[in-house]
């Protein structure tokens, strides 16, 4: 079987155990629901109790979804020199990459990430100092007819489902719909096509390494292997995320966890891998502007519910992470519990 490379090793109290608790409690909500207060709460209950739920009848249809799985796997397939011929780099980090790491701990994947606009601006350094922005701008394979126009209409079709579900979790929270709308006004949102390879090593390597996500709101979908785990709120254990048909998976992200002053929390995940099947992935990560300041909403700050974090520039703290996905750092990795000032 041979050795595996050290990079790939988690550390062993984060690696998988034999046994893994079986549940089917995370929900599936359903979003052609009519009676709009009763999806609202099922969604708050949802984003409280989990962070983490499943949508079905979201609008997403089943044919495009299959349709960039399709080019996913063709894109893989190809050779290793035509995939680095859009290897993402720390300067401009869309395209190909075979080399990332979560928590300093490299993942056991392949991914292809896009923009959902051709090009975004982000600050070109974490440093607070730095006031200078750089343009990302998307990579795409040649020589692929329908790999470009297939993943931007699809991109289009789960941008309008997240505005929806942001709609819907802002309202659950008593506020406006419509809230947070304007933080998304050049967005640095992006699609990322994963594909796990089977592994040798399963008990000692993760497909992505246990992490929150540093966005508003992650829209996944998923084949049928499954491999995604969630860490239940209430005692720890890791729950399998097992894949439903035509359904996609929502977490609440950092962003909406600062937003709402900890009343929805991002949960911890992670995808332990196959020693005998791929398996194909797409997220969607909602992510607002670069120059977004990101706080608790006013309107759920009071003398009772003091703010628990401090505001932070959102580019700057995208900026920190995306470095930190190349290589291991000699600093800690930025989370927004850095920005907490209260418990």
């Amino acid at each position: 079987m041979g050795d595996i490379d050290p990079g790939f090793i988690q550390p062993t109290e984060h690696r998988r155990k034999a046994m893994v608790v079986e549940a089917s409690e995370i929900p599936v909500i359903d979003l052609s629901e009519v009676r709009k207060e009763l999806l609202i709460s099922e969604i708050g209950k949802a984003c409280e109790e989990w962070g983490f739920f499943q949508v079905i009848n979201h609008g997403v249809s089943f044919e495009l979804s299959t349709k960039v799985e399709i080019e996913a796997k063709k894109f893989f397939e190809k050779s290793l020199e035509e995939k680095k011929k859009v290897k993402r780099d720390e300067f401009n980090p869309v395209g190909y990459h075979d080399a990332e790491h979560t928590m300093d701990v490299r993942d056991w994947k392949e991914v292809f990430d896009y923009l959902v606009e051709d090009k975004a601006q982000i600050p070109s350094s974490p440093d607070p100092h730095d006031m200078n922005l750089r343009t990302l701008t998307n990579q795409w394979p040649q020589n692929s007819p329908h790999f470009k126009e297939t993943l931007e209409v699809y991109a289009q079709e789960v941008e309008k489902l997240a505005y929806k579900l942001l709609e819907l979790i802002s309202l659950s929270l008593g506020l406006a719909a419509d809230k947070f709308h304007g933080c998304f006004k050049n967005q640095l949102s992006m699609v990322r096509l994963n594909y796990y390879p089977p592994c040798p090593f399963p008990d000692l390597a993760h497909g992505i390494g246990c992490h929150k996500d540093p966005n508003a709101i992650t829209v996944l979908a998923q084949d049928d292997v499954g491999g995604l785990q969630v860490k239940r709120k209430s005692d720890g254990e890791w729950i399998p995320v097992k894949p439903t048909p035509n359904a996609l998976v929502i977490n609440v992200a950092d962003v909406v966890q600062v937003w709402s002053n900890d009343k929805y929390k991002g949960v911890e995940h992670r995808v332990v891998v196959s020693t005998q099947r791929e398996r194909f992935s797409i997220p969607f990560f909602f992510f607002p502007a670069h120059h977004v300041m990101v706080k608790p909403a006013e309107e759920l700050v009071n003398e009772q519910n003091p703010a628990r974090y401090r505001e932070y520039n959102f580019g700057k703290f995208l900026a920190n992470r995306t470095h930190a996905d190349f290589k291991k750092r000699d600093m800690e990795n930025l989370q927004i519990d850095h920005f907490k000032v209260l418990d």
